[in-house]
């Protein structure tokens, strides 16, 4: 249920600064996104999983603190990246 590596390595050059920048709050969230959307996937499918619905659980809840943070910070870059993402209508 990984990212793949080129999952991760396209990530980390859309969102950051250069191809070893892993630790941007951008970078974090747009891989935290995509392991949400794979496991929400997954949790569609087995729906007896409950493992796995809790660490979902557990990956939205370390998002939203980390999208609390950089709307704290930096404001601007929370929103392109709320619209990049597509999180919110």
């Amino acid at each position: 249920m990984a990212l793949s590596k080129e999952d991760v390595t396209s990530t980390i050059v859309k969102f950051g600064k250069n191809e070893k920048d892993t630790g941007a709050s951008e970078v974090q969230i747009a891989l935290l996104t995509k392991r949400i959307s794979q496991l929400t996937e997954h949790c569609k499918r087995f729906k007896k999983d409950k493992s796995s619905q809790r660490g979902l659980l557990i990956l939205v809840g370390q998002r939203r603190r980390m999208l609390k943070y950089l709307q704290r910070v930096n404001l601007e870059k929370y929103r392109s990246l709320i619209k990049e993402l597509g999180l919110r209508k």
